[in-house]
């Protein structure tokens, strides 16, 4: 119980000097080198790293901005802004990747379905003429759909047939 207590009671401490440390951090000007090339720099480096240095840019942002540098200005901007991360621009060859993986996908898919197809049986039985028309009989003796459909006086459709004759 009191080790519990005394842990908690450091981690405030703890927490309140990185506050009155960020305080003091943001009161100064961040250096030069740590900015300096930060566009071509900033994708190497670390993730831990680009945290730390956008966290102080926002700490000095939170201040009057007219004590901030050009540099750190420019930083910022381009941090938030700049064509990195989801706004990357795309490799020069992305369209052709995109037209080979659609090409492939598009041969693929036809190679599966000519296979399918080969090793698949005849039609269906119910796929003749004389089969779809003994179920249009069926549909008219059980009254189906007596106001538009087969079954009703006025029907002109072909109803169920869909098929040319059986050929023998």
């Amino acid at each position: 119980m009191m080790r519990t207590s005394l842990l908690r009671a450091g981690a405030r401490a703890s927490t309140r000097l990185t506050t009155v440390q960020r305080a003091a951090a943001s009161s100064y000007a961040i250096s030069n080198p740590t900015l300096a090339n930060i566009e071509k720099r900033w994708e190497g480096m670390p993730s831990n790293e680009q945290a730390e240095l956008w966290m102080l840019l926002r700490d000095r942002m939170k201040e009057n901005w007219a004590e901030l540098t050009i540099q750190e200005k420019k930083a910022a901007y381009w941090i938030a802004f700049g064509p990195h991360g989801p706004r990357a621009q795309a490799s020069p060859d992305e369209g052709r990747k995109v037209a080979l993986y659609v090409a492939l996908g598009v041969g693929a898919s036809f190679v599966i379905f000519t296979t399918v197809r080969m090793f698949a049986k005849g039609s269906p039985s119910t796929m003749t003429k004389e089969y779809q028309e003994a179920s249009n009989e069926f549909l008219k003796n059980q009254r189906a759909d007596p106001f538009t459909g087969v079954s009703s006086p006025d029907y002109k459709g072909k109803g169920m047939v869909q098929s040319p004759p059986k050929s023998n």
